[in-house]
């Protein structure tokens, strides 16, 4: 299964085990059973570290487990890890094996005191780019401590079970028996959830930090320019931000930042987390700022508020939140929201393989997304509010082109329906007619562009009718000493690269206001 060059960068890669690991396979007839078996039994030859049995007892099969010898580590894939996932398989190796996480030590330790009973199971489709983050951090909580156990599971290899719990979207993670999550989240989320004084010990930690010259609030392109260009001027520089890399840890391919002629989405947010962490930055991830006050008198310190209750304090700021995906809003979207409602047809396509789905919105990422799915499903129906698509031209020639697509122009989607568990169709009003149309289908993408994340700043700082925060040339708000940057903002032409340079720009407007401001006294 392994080509030459993923022997030998593997190979590379098992040397650093300190201690001996073992993979032991639970087998049935299938024919999978026999492509896992001879994937582990391949691996095990490039290690004399590496040991491997075909004596499991576990009830899914095909499975195996990933334990250091001797150990009962928890570790397991009810799946053949290779795609997006092979990285998940080798990071549990080296784990299991002492390889040391590249984790901060207190998040190690706050694992390590989990106390409880934790039994994960993750449904992931191997296609889905979101999915190796929650599987690699639950994997490594099972590896560092014993009361932790997690499960891989391709949603594509146990359909019946996906069927059963009705999983409509992956990563989708069940605890102890009961839902716990949908979609991609951080080590830190999770812990956040079931460490119950997390919380309260956020709050302290950050409680203690000093004033900050500069503080940026969001982490994605827009914030890390921000931060790279502020560090660089050799002032005490933060960022505070919900997830860091924003949007583009959605992104599955970016083909358009100059210099870099092909990434993906999550490989060029750890790339930017990477830059900035390489300057000292002060990174405050996983925190979500609720309200910001002006400084007092010109030269003190603007205050910014925090949901665990923390303050922190800074004399410049620079708001970069980007957005989020646009919500169609109509009945029905909420209430089957990972049930047959998507925004991500790259993780939950697969889920669709040979159904009938619907994409709402005409633009490039909706014709992208169409045409993406065509591959996989039995059917593709595009629905466009406007009289045309707006998409880029060979983008809608190739759509055209595609037998099993149906598009829809002035066409108004007024309602997803279900039968109470799962989407099973939607209605659309022709514009032109007003007739109104049924399509029955199993999953809906939207797909109709971006919100502005600033709801928290109503009464702030001025936005506009958009929601957009609306800045100067030289990315100054209404309030003094805060600016903005990227997606939040009035910018047009919403792109990673406009976002990187709007940042820089941001961080030196900062600093320009910082050496023409007296300095106040705390």
């Amino acid at each position: 299964m392994l080509d030459s060059t993923l022997k030998a960068q593997l190979k590379a890669y098992l040397e650093r085990l300190r201690h001996p690991v073992e993979m032991v396979s639970s087998l049935d007839d299938r024919p999978a059973s026999a492509e896992m078996r001879g994937l582990l039994d391949e691996i095990a030859t490039l290690s004399p570290l590496v040991q491997v049995r075909h004596d499991g007892q576990d009830a899914r099969r095909p499975s195996f487990s990933i334990s250091a010898v001797g150990q009962d580590m928890g570790v397991r894939f009810a799946a053949i890890p290779m795609g997006h996932e092979f990285t998940s398989l080798v990071l549990a190796l080296l784990q299991a094996g002492g390889h040391p996480p590249k984790v901060e030590a207190d998040v190690i330790e706050q694992i390590r005191s989990l106390q409880g009973e934790f039994v994960f199971e993750t449904y992931m489709s191997l296609t889905c780019h979101n999915c190796p983050d929650v599987v690699q951090a639950l994997n490594l909580m099972a590896v560092l401590n014993p009361h932790v156990r997690h499960v891989a599971v391709d949603g594509g290899l146990f359909k019946a079970e996906v069927d059963e719990r009705q999983i409509m979207a992956v990563p989708t993670v069940f605890l102890n028996g009961q839902m716990f999550s949908s979609g991609r989240m951080e080590l830190a989320e999770i812990l956040a959830r079931i460490d119950t004084g997390a919380k309260a010990r956020d709050a302290a930690r950050l409680a203690t930090k000093e004033p900050f010259d500069v503080l940026i609030v969001g982490g994605g392109p827009a914030g890390a320019g921000a931060a790279v260009y502020a560090a660089r001027k050799g002032i005490r520089t933060g960022i505070v931000a919900e997830r860091f890399g924003g949007q583009t840890l959605d992104t599955m391919g970016i083909e358009n930042f100059i210099s870099v002629q092909e990434t993906q989405g999550p490989k060029f947010a750890a790339a930017l987390e990477a830059h900035v962490r390489g300057y000292g930055v002060d990174i405050m991830n996983n925190q979500r700022v609720t309200a910001i006050e002006p400084a007092a008198q010109p030269g003190g310190e603007i205050t910014v508020r925090l949901d665990n209750g923390a303050e922190l304090k800074s004399r410049t700021l620079i708001l970069a939140t980007g957005a989020r995906w646009r919500n169609v809003n109509v009945p029905g979207e909420n209430e089957y929201r990972n049930k047959g409602v998507a925004y991500c047809p790259h993780c939950d396509g697969p889920l669709f393989k040979g159904r009938r789905v619907a994409v709402i919105g005409g633009g490039n990422s909706g014709v992208e997304a169409a045409i993406d799915l065509a591959g996989l499903v039995a059917h593709v129906t595009l629905l466009e509010f406007a009289d045309t698509l707006k998409a880029d031209a060979v983008l809608v020639n190739k759509l055209k082109s595609m037998p099993n697509v149906t598009i829809h122009t002035g066409a108004q989607t007024t309602e997803i329906t279900g039968d109470g568990i799962k989407v099973d169709g939607l209605v659309y009003k022709d514009r032109a007619s007003g007739e109104l149309h049924r399509v029955e289908l199993a999953g809906v993408f939207v797909q109709i562009g971006l919100v502005p994340n600033t709801e928290w700043l109503r009464g702030t700082v001025e936005l506009s009718k958009y929601g957009e925060i609306i800045i100067d040339d030289r990315c100054a708000t209404s309030m003094p000493g805060v600016y903005a940057a990227g997606d939040v903002t009035t910018v047009p032409y919403k792109q990673i690269i406009i976002a990187s340079g709007e940042g820089s720009k941001a961080a030196l407007s900062a600093f320009d206001h910082l050496i023409r401001s007296p300095l106040v006294a705390a």
